[in-house]
């Protein structure tokens, strides 16, 4: 089965190229996040003559937003809403053979790494901290991938410069370590880098701000597939469609994608 996360930035914006990525890449699954339409707005029938008829959206209106799409029937997980707030950042299905799939879009924090004075840094390391706990709590034999926008670039070759974004939220080492925590409480893998070592630079995501794509190829890795422990043995392949950055009217975030043995 192949699956594929991508921060589309606008689904109904995007539509020519959610299907361009579903001819390249032929997924199983497709995981949206910051979807920024309300669920009875999703273009659910345009998607369907794409391949993708079984659905699971959570929308809202103007941003946010996760859904999970499905060339075969699915059915809804163990979706929950995070730090008290109602604002779409997580989905699940049950996609057959005892597997659930999460959908998870973490927030990006703003601007300055500073929780005392930023609420927004402050909210995202308390998401991932209940993220950290929700997973202590997974039996260790379940068969869960997780995947989604994560906003934190881990590695030293997940960044275009370890040094100079060491203060930069999303590569903080405050970030890195609380993702770290999440990942080891239920020791999940990180399906992409099992096949992509960590010595090779990889992103997934470049700033609008670069209008000249991939110019100075200044990028992070904010974007990932996680499986748990039961499935290590499971990944086949993985990578990122890094070309769909440079496509016309692009997110600026690339889908990335993994092959599981199920």
């Amino acid at each position: 089965m192949r699956f594929v996360s991508w921060n589309i930035n606008s689904v109904r914006l995007r539509l020519n190229a959610l299907k361009r990525v579903a001819d390249e890449l032929s997924p199983d699954f497709i995981c949206l996040q910051e979807i920024k339409s309300e669920t009875t707005d999703f273009p659910a029938d345009a998607i369907a003559e794409i391949g993708f008829p079984h659905q699971i959206i959570r929308g809202m209106k103007g941003y946010n937003g996760v859904a999970i799409l499905a060339r075969t029937p699915i059915a809804g997980g163990d979706t929950r809403d995070w730090c008290g707030r109602h604002d779409c950042r997580h989905i699940a299905a049950n996609i057959g053979s005892d597997v659930e799939l999460h959908n998870f879009y973490v927030p990006a924090g703003g601007d300055e790494p500073d929780p005392n004075i930023n609420d927004k840094f402050a909210h995202k390391l308390k998401f991932l901290k209940e993220a950290e706990t929700w997973s202590r709590d997974i039996t260790p034999n379940a068969k869960r991938i997780l995947v989604g926008d994560l906003n934190i670039a881990p590695h030293e070759n997940d960044v275009w410069s370890h040094k100079q974004l060491l203060s930069v939220v999303s590569h903080t080492p405050l970030e890195v370590e609380a993702l770290s925590d999440w990942q080891t409480a239920h020791g999940w893998i990180d399906a992409i880098r099992t096949i992509i070592p960590e010595t090779e630079k990889i992103y997934s995501w470049w700033s609008y701000r670069n209008r000249t794509w991939p110019g100075s190829d200044r990028g992070r890795r904010l974007d990932h597939i996680w499986v748990s422990p039961a499935l290590a043995e499971s990944v086949k392949n993985a990578g990122i469609l890094r070309d769909a950055r440079g496509w016309e009217k692009p997110s600026d975030h690339a889908p990335v994608w993994a092959d599981v043995d199920l």
